[in-house]
């Protein structure tokens, strides 16, 4: 690479690179892996965990104070109070690479204090290397990211994920996925967020928006899409959206259409529960709270209609004061402009006032000083007849 990365930054390469190196070998047999559930549709395979082991020792080896949060072990390495956490999935989709389907990645971030400083997300069937630094901007391999800049959803390609687990409300789902659909050019689902969220970052999406994603799904490519320029928040539009299992991102145009499209749909969770049912340390999440589709507001602005009672107002009656100890409303009555009577002329006979002229304020007394006396030129003032001669 052409360019000095931060020092965490190339330890996280290094070992996104090994776990790539590891689940390329496993792609070659996949029909002799062992392969388990963590629940319905939700699979884990000897490929992830070895994975995920080849991670965790590349990056303790170099930062051994440093915690860890991983989709398969948890906080089960590393330090459990450090303001430094690696945030790791060794294998985001798993499921598209136990059928072959090449769409899958490694991602690693590093948070610190809560906040997302490096991030890398490896393809390894196509050799791609995302990386970004806060503040440093987003690359792929040397190759500078930037959002694209279409600026109507109209037009717009959108990347999601559908639902597959277990409690998922799928209909609550399609019917984002209908409003979406219909107000964009096109939606794609791949099959693997981390990937999806740097494909925002590319310029490749307009917009991506899924629900039901942990921390490890996510952190790597939200870093990836603001250092490029572009936008990533929960489904109302706020920053947190790490732990709230909704995350809608795009360039700053698509992203706030897409806002306006699925905040009806937002719903907060009471904390995190990933893939294991755990809670991470010290993360406050906001309670869940149901927010009302268009369609319920509607219904109800309705219903209130129909029940409300006719009011002294509404059937032509002077009206009362709406509660007891308020004072009835003044009636308005009609304002009547009189026209000024024309001043008469201020000629003898004329009824003006009489009275002392008014102050002439600091206006100076006297004789007028001599320099300011009219200057004599023989001539007789206008309208004066020229004096007889003798």
């Amino acid at each position: 690479m052409s360019q000095s990365l931060h020092p965490m930054l190339n330890i996280a390469i290094k070992a996104a690179r090994a776990a790539g190196a590891i689940i390329n070998r496993g792609s070659q047999d996949l029909d002799i892996l062992k392969i388990s559930r963590k629940g319905p549709n939700d699979f884990v395979s000897e490929v992830d965990q070895m994975a995920e082991a080849a991670i965790i020792e590349v990056l303790l080896t170099a930062y051994p104070g440093h915690g860890i949060l991983a989709e398969e072990s948890g906080r089960e390495h590393g330090a459990q109070n450090s303001e430094f956490v690696w945030i790791i999935d060794p294998l985001d989709g798993t499921t598209n690479f136990l059928h072959g389907f090449p769409v899958y990645a490694v991602s690693i971030a590093l948070a610190w204090r809560g906040v997302v400083q490096q991030a890398v997300v490896y393809d390894p069937t196509r050799n791609d290397l995302f990386y970004a630094s806060r503040g440093r901007g987003a690359f792929l391999n040397d190759k500078r990211l930037r959002v694209s800049k279409r600026t109507r959803l109209a037009d717009s390609l959108v990347g999601t994920g559908f639902p597959f687990r277990k409690g998922d409300n799928a209909q609550r789902y399609i019917k984002m996925f209908d409003t979406v659909m219909q107000a964009c050019a096109g939606v794609r689902r791949p099959g693997a967020a981390a990937l999806d969220l740097c494909y925002v970052a590319a310029g490749w999406y307009d917009g991506f928006f899924e629900t039901g994603l942990s921390p490890w799904d996510i952190a790597a490519g939200s870093l990836m899409i603001t250092e490029a320029g572009g936008l990533v928040g929960n489904f109302t539009g706020d920053a947190d959206f790490l732990y709230q299992r909704e995350v809608v991102a795009g360039n700053p145009k698509v992203y706030g259409q897409l806002v306006t499209l699925l905040a009806p749909y937002s719903k907060a969770i009471k904390g995190d529960e990933g893939h294991d049912g755990h809670h991470p340390v010290g993360v406050h999440v906001a309670a869940p709270a149901e927010v009302p589709t268009a369609t319920d507001a509607l219904a109800a602005a309705v219903a209130a209609d129909a029940v409300a009672p006719i009011t002294p107002a509404d059937a032509g009656e002077p009206a009362e004061a709406a509660k007891a100890g308020e004072p009835a409303a003044r009636e308005r009555k009609p304002v009547r402009i009189r026209k000024l009577d024309a001043p008469q002329s201020e000629g003898f006979g004329s009824d003006r006032p009489r009275g002392p002229r008014p102050d002439m304020g600091d206006r100076p007394r006297g004789p007028r000083p001599e320099g300011d006396r009219p200057r004599a030129t023989g001539k007789p003032a206008p309208g004066r007849p020229l004096p007889t001669k003798r």
